[in-house]
């Protein structure tokens, strides 16, 4: 655990709603993007994939310690994989009231490609039981909100419909809490023509998420000129919201609304990139209950996130105080000394 005095902190809780499943990994032939009607060989990994919510509120509970509440909303099928899940984050010391099992469908599965270089992307089975998480089974979580008033972070993770997210964000905001979300690219356009964005005070996404927003292709625009888009974008909507994006292995900016800074990704071995983003807002959450600034949640970030690429799993169940430190020592970036006395023994 890191050297976090929860008891003291601000935050006592997080309370999330997203995905919950498992996937495969395949490995495709060939550096080359997929074409629309390719067909290409490859084969499967041993590796284990992991659902958004699981991932980041995994790593939420293992560093903050059981002192620090995580209460997950989401739902499994009602099968051997679903059961198994169920019972890994309930290991970790997530309280698990709020999770159930849907009769009659399926554990959210994913199918992410790999390719050669390491990089890859996923697709997940919409009809899951995590299609059946609404509004009214985010509702079932209000003692809660109250209990923790002024005291919660809310995070609002994709793989589950828009509906139940936007009633965690209204009750976050209801309650004072730090509301902090995520979107998938294909949600962009309805993201931003409604008033979601009004809701969040922390957004991070991927740099095809940011191109998404502003209807820009990675392939013929610099990142830098769809980050500075996007952020703009999300301004004219919310003048308060904080923006995190991420691009790979060439690191994360963040807007806090008064700078936009840049962390570089940490040179180490990379196994597998699956997870990577999801442990890197796992540290902007850690670091916002920690007390520390946003740019210096940033770098926390970034170091789960760079240790989260050393495991082909996406959950790095070696990611702990003491593996955190060292990469933090070896890194050339700049660590502040907060950074460093959370991660001191």
């Amino acid at each position: 655990m890191l050297k976090i005095n929860t008891g003291t902190a601000r935050y006592k809780a997080v309370i999330g709603v997203g995905g919950v499943g498992s996937g495969s990994v395949f490995l495709l032939n060939g550096d080359h993007t997929l074409g629309r009607e390719e067909s290409r060989a490859g084969c499967f990994l041993d590796q284990k994939d992991y659902c958004k919510l699981h991932i980041i509120l995994h790593y939420v509970q293992t560093l903050l310690g059981p002192q620090f509440q995580v209460f997950p909303i989401s739902r499994v099928g009602d099968d051997t994989i679903g059961r198994q899940l169920l019972s890994e984050m309930a290991n970790t010391g997530m309280i698990m009231k709020y999770m159930g099992q849907s009769v009659n469908t399926d554990t959210l599965f994913a199918f992410c490609f790999r390719y050669p270089d390491k990089s890859g992307g996923n697709m997940s089975t919409g009809d899951s039981a995590c299609s059946k998480v609404d509004a009214g089974v985010v509702r079932m979580a209000a003692k809660e909100f109250s209990h923790f008033k002024d005291e919660g972070i809310v995070l609002a993770a994709p793989e589950v419909p828009l509906e139940a997210r936007a009633m965690l964000l209204e009750m976050g905001r209801e309650h004072g809490f730090f509301n902090v979300a995520s979107f998938l690219s294909e949600e962009m356009y309805e993201v931003v023509q409604s008033d979601i964005l009004k809701r969040i005070d922390l957004m991070a996404i991927n740099i095809d998420e940011a191109a998404a927003a502003v209807d820009m292709s990675p392939e013929d625009n610099s990142s830098t000129v769809i980050i500075e888009a996007a952020i703009s974008k999300f301004n004219l909507i919310n003048n308060t919201i904080k923006v995190s994006i991420t691009d790979g292995d060439k690191g994360s900016w963040l807007s806090d609304g008064a700078r936009l800074t840049h962390v570089p990704a940490c040179k180490v071995q990379v196994d597998g990139t699956a997870g990577a983003g999801d442990a890197y807002l796992a540290g902007l959450i850690i670091g916002v209950v920690a007390g520390l600034s946003l740019h210096e949640a940033q770098v926390l970030g970034t170091l789960i996130g760079s240790l989260a690429v050393t495991s082909p799993h996406a959950i790095n169940e070696y990611i702990d105080r003491a593996s955190l430190h060292n990469l933090a020592l070896k890194s050339k970036k700049a660590v502040h000394k907060n950074i460093l006395q959370l991660l001191e023994e």
